[in-house]
């Protein structure tokens, strides 16, 4: 749930980049840090966990108006995927508004993904949450390497393993060359910024 900072006539909306370990969330997450630093107001705080890193800096989008006059920003989190990191995890999790799930297209993390997602709705439904309260959205990550010769997951397979009516907004997308970063940032703030209109107002 938003937080609203009274002193600072701010809605605080808290959007995680989940999946599993070295999917590509980091790599989101810096590559939007670097595009859009003039409008990131604090310094990308990272917390180093050994082989992977949860990272946060708050947001301040464009154009996407007030709520009840105020002004929003957005936190955005990266959590550990590796699964030593579960409590973690669960504890991003608290308070969230929006989630973007981060797949590994290579086809050694199809079972990865799978546990990932899995791990995520069992942690949101500790929060008393689930992927229908809140915005969602996934992107199928490491597209880029369809054509080296590296054995993928399809697009239709991702789906059926994590989208299988098809009901998500779903990207493919190369965090590491930004090939749609900042498309999947629109969407997730837009549907972030939907559903705080509908309930705080």
């Amino acid at each position: 749930m938003a937080f609203i900072n009274m002193k600072h006539r701010e809605v605080q909306a808290k959007i995680v980049y989940y999946g599993p370990g070295r999917g590509g969330k980091t790599t989101n997450l810096e590559y939007i840090y670097q595009q859009f630093r003039d409008r990131i107001p604090s310094e990308m705080v990272s917390i180093k966990t050994h082989g992977d890193r949860t990272l946060f800096f708050d947001f301040m989008p464009f154009d996407v108006g007030k709520i009840r006059g105020y002004d929003v920003r957005i936190q955005l989190y990266t959590v550990p995927g590796q699964a030593k990191y579960d409590a973690t995890r669960r504890l991003v999790l608290k308070g969230v508004d929006g989630i973007v799930f981060v797949a590994d297209s290579l086809a050694v993390q199809r079972e990865r993904n799978i546990e990932s997602f899995q791990n995520m709705l069992d942690h949101l439904a500790g929060h008393k949450k689930s992927i229908q309260d809140i915005a969602f959205v996934i992107q199928y990550n490491k597209r880029d390497l369809e054509n080296q010769g590296i054995p993928m997951l399809s697009i239709e397979q991702l789906d059926a393993d994590l989208n299988p009516r098809k009901n998500i907004p779903t990207f493919p997308a190369s965090a590491l060359k930004g090939i749609n970063v900042v498309v999947t940032l629109k969407k997730i703030i837009a549907m972030t910024m939907t559903n705080l209109n509908r309930s705080l107002t």
